[in-house]
C-alpha cells in the first residue's frame, strides 16, 4: 500500500454492449472514493480487450477520442493472475533494456456491466489472482446475470416471478413456430428480453406475432438465451437496494417514472442535468415509493431473501413489479454490481456515496478473509504413485 492507503483497482469498460455505461459508472465510483483513504488505480478494458491504466482515464472527455491510449497519461498494462504479483504490470512487453513495473492491487472494484463483468467472468479472474473484490461472487453473479436461471432458482425459494417462455437463439433460428405458439398461449402483451443483458438493451414490448418475430430477431443478435415474459397490466415498477454479506440491509424503495412500458436505455442513463449523464440517478422517480408501510416491508423482505437465495454478497438492486391496490408483488430482476450501485437510494436511507463505497470495500475484504479459511491445497500420493508405477497404473 502506498502511503498507508488501500490501493483500489477500478475495473471498467470491456467487450460488452454496455461498455459506455460502465465508463460512466466507474467515473461515479472514483468520484465517490475518499482520496485520503484510497490510492485509486483506474483499469480500463478497451472494446477489443486491451488493458489500460493511468490518470488520463479519470477524464471522461478522453473517451471521445478514437484511441484513448494516445493520451500521454494513459498506458497499456497487463493483468497479472500470478498470486505472488496480484495486480498489473507495465509496460506489458518490456524488452531487455526496459524493466517492468508492478502495481499491486489490494482490492478490486468491478465496474464492468453485462457480459464479461456482471456474469461472473471478471470475478473468476480475480479469484484466480487471489485479489479481494467488491460485489457478488462468481456463482451469484452468473445466476443474477441470467434471467432464465434466476427465475428458476427464485421459484425454488417461493419468491414470486412472472412467467416466461424461454428458448435459445439456435432453437429460434431452426424452428420458430413452436416458440411463437407458446408465446401466443402465454398471451400478449409481453416483453422480449435477452437473458444475459442489462441496461434495457434488446428489450422490447410486443403486442402480436409480427412484433414478436421482429424483436426476437433483434434480441437473438445480442444473446444466445432469450425469454418472452408476459406483461403485467396495471402494475408499477418498484426498486430496492440491499447491502451486506450475512446481515442484509435494505434501502428505501423507489418508484421509477416512465412514459414507456419500461425504462429505456436513454431514460436510465441520458437524463442528467445540463445534458450530462447521471446514471440511474438521472431518471425520474419517487423516493420513497408511495406504498403502505406493510407493502414496503413486504418488498424489502423479499429483496433480502432473494439476495440470500442467490448467495449474494456486497450489494444488489432488486427490481419488482407491483400491484399496490392488491398488495401483489413479483420480482423482476436482480442487478448485481455495478448495475446495482444505486447511491441515490442509500443517500435517501442516510448513507452518503462515500460511506457506501467504504462499506462495500470492507465487505469485500471481509469475504476474502473468510475465503482464506478454506483449504485449497490437498497433497495426495497420486503423483508419487504415477512416478513409481507409471501413468498406466493411474485410474482414469
Amino acid at each position: 500500500m502506498a502511503n498507508n492507503k488501500l490501493t483500489v483497482g477500478v475495473i471498467f469498460g470491456s467487450r460488452s454492449v454496455e461498455h459506455d455505461v460502465s465508463i460512466v459508472t466507474a467515473q461515479q465510483i472514483m468520484q465517490a472514493m475518499n482520496p485520503n483513504k484510497y490510492e485509486i488505480v483506474p483499469l480500463y478494458i478497451t472494446r477489443d480487450g486491451r488493458w489500460l491504466s493511468g490518470p488520463g482515464l479519470r477524464d471522461i472527455q478522453n473517451y471521445q477520442l478514437d484511441d484513448i491510449s494516445s493520451v500521454a497519461t494513459v498506458y497499456e498494462v497487463m493483468f497479472s493472475s500470478n498470486t505472488r504479483y496480484p495486480g498489473v504490470i507495465y509496460p506489458p512487453l518490456a524488452g531487455r533494456l526496459q524493466k517492468n513495473t508492478f502495481q499491486r492491487i489490494d482490492v478490486a472494484f468491478c465496474s464492468v456491466h453485462g457480459t464479461h463483468g456482471e456474469d461472473g467472468t471478471l470475478q473468476g479472474l480475480l479469484e484466480m489472482a487471489n485479489i479481494p473484490y467488491i460485489g457478488t461472487g462468481v456463482l451469484a453473479s452468473a445466476i443474477a446475470n441470467h434471467k432464465i436461471v434466476a427465475k428458476a432458482l427464485l421459484k425454488q425459494y417461493d419468491i414470486p416471478v412472472l412467467e416466461a417462455v424461454a428458448f435459445t437463439r439456435r432453437e429460434w433460428l431452426v424452428n420458430p413456430t413452436p416458440i411463437l405458439e407458446r408465446i401466443t398461449e402465454q398471451g400478449y402483451p409481453a416483453f422480449v428480453k435477452p437473458a444475459t443483458l442489462g441496461s434495457s438493451i434488446g428489450i422490447a414490448k410486443i403486442e402480436n406475432e409480427d412484433q414478436a418475430r421482429l424483436h426476437i430477431d433483434v434480441a437473438a443478435s445480442l444473446a444466445q438465451d432469450l425469454l418472452v415474459e408476459r406483461a403485467l397490466v396495471g402494475g408499477v415498477e418498484i426498486n430496492c437496494s440491499v447491502m451486506g454479506n450475512i446481515e442484509i440491509e435494505a434501502s428505501v424503495l423507489e418508484q421509477p417514472l416512465s412514459g414507456e412500458a419500461f425504462l429505456t436505455y436513454d431514460e436510465k442513463y441520458m437524463r442528467g442535468k445540463g445534458g450530462k449523464s447521471a446514471g440511474m440517478k438521472g431518471a425520474d422517480r419517487i423516493i420513497p415509493a408511495p406504498l403502505s408501510p406493510e407493502l414496503t416491508a413486504k418488498i424489502q423482505d423479499i429483496a433480502k431473501r432473494a439476495f440470500l437465495a442467490i448467495q449474494g454478497q456486497g450489494i444488489a438492486r432488486i427490481d419488482f413489479l407491483v400491484k399496490p391496490d392488491l398488495g401483489e408483488v413479483w420480482l423482476n430482476e436482480i442487478n448485481t454490481l455495478p448495475g446495482s450501485l444505486s447511491f441515490y437510494l442509500w443517500e435517501k436511507s442516510g448513507k452518503t456515496a462515500a460511506q457506501v463505497v467504504d462499506e462495500l470495500i470492507q465487505l469485500g475484504l471481509q469475504r476474502h478473509a473468510e475465503k482464506r479459511q478454506t483449504t485449497f491445497d490437498y497433497r495426495s500420493k497420486l503423483l508419487e504413485h504415477a512416478a513409481t508405477r507409471g501413468l498406466a497404473g493411474v485410474k482414469k
